[in-house]
């Protein structure tokens, strides 16, 4: 959809802060003014780092609050909450819905501030005990899209491509979503039924000259679980 002659990015600025106080305005109204569609205006707000506190699609008041340039730029807090969300994370197929499920609810809550959204958490249930932190956003679902990672992730999510800058905060959250670290001495395990992503922590951990290896197992359902482990605190040489 062209843009109206004369129309201007700061004119669309203008227009939509002097207007989101105005319960009817909308981002389909601005559609008719500028020529252009939802989604480009919204990348217009984007481009300019202005903060919107209407829902994208329709104009509408979001009904819970969060950052959806979060997965835009990479940052250590970024990768860290990736890192959960690929080892424990779940996206939804019929909906721009994405989930975090925590037993310590002390990570969802830091996830929360760190994505600048409101700590909403899904029923619970005498079969769903385990707390979950639920997002809403197509622009998240998206990007991280954009980053390989998909609904059904569970068997073959990559391992994302993570500037070598914050490749440790992401370990960290790949720890925390799925580790398992020996109470008392050096062992420590990250279990994945992707090989793809197996054998990505492997190859950061050989660069990191630690001992590592993969071992399998075949789950109850028939698939193939991996588990990446290091072991040992003195490094090869």
């Amino acid at each position: 959809m062209p843009r109206k002659l004369g129309i201007t990015d700061e004119d669309m600025i203008k227009m939509y802060k002097s207007n989101m106080s105005k319960s009817n305005m909308s981002f389909k109204e601005m559609t008719t003014i500028t020529g252009l569609s939802d989604r480009a205006i919204r990348n217009v707000m984007y481009k300019h780092g202005v903060k919107m506190n209407r829902e994208p699609s329709s104009g509408q008041p979001r009904k819970h609050k969060v950052n959806e340039n979060f997965f835009k730029t990479w940052s250590h807090e970024m990768t860290w909450v990736l890192g959960i969300f690929v080892t424990d994370g779940h996206i939804s197929q019929h909906t721009h819905t994405i989930y975090f499920s925590q037993k310590d609810e002390r990570i969802l809550r830091l996830i929360a501030k760190y994505m600048e959204a409101d700590y909403v958490l899904a029923p619970t249930g005498p079969t769903k005990k385990t707390p979950t932190l639920i997002i809403n956003s197509k622009e998240i679902k998206n990007d991280l899209a954009k980053l390989g990672i998909h609904t059904k992730k569970s068997l073959n999510v990559p391992f994302p491509e993570v500037p070598d800058e914050y490749l440790p905060s992401f370990i960290r959250g790949v720890i925390d979503g799925d580790g398992w670290v020996q109470p008392k001495g050096y062992v420590m395990n990250i279990t994945t039924g992707s090989l793809l992503f197996a054998e990505g922590l492997f190859k950061v951990f050989k660069k990191w000259k630690l001992r590592t290896e993969i071992t399998t197992e075949i789950s109850q359902a028939g698939n193939t679980i991996y588990r990446t482990w290091v072991k040992g605190k003195i490094r090869i040489t």
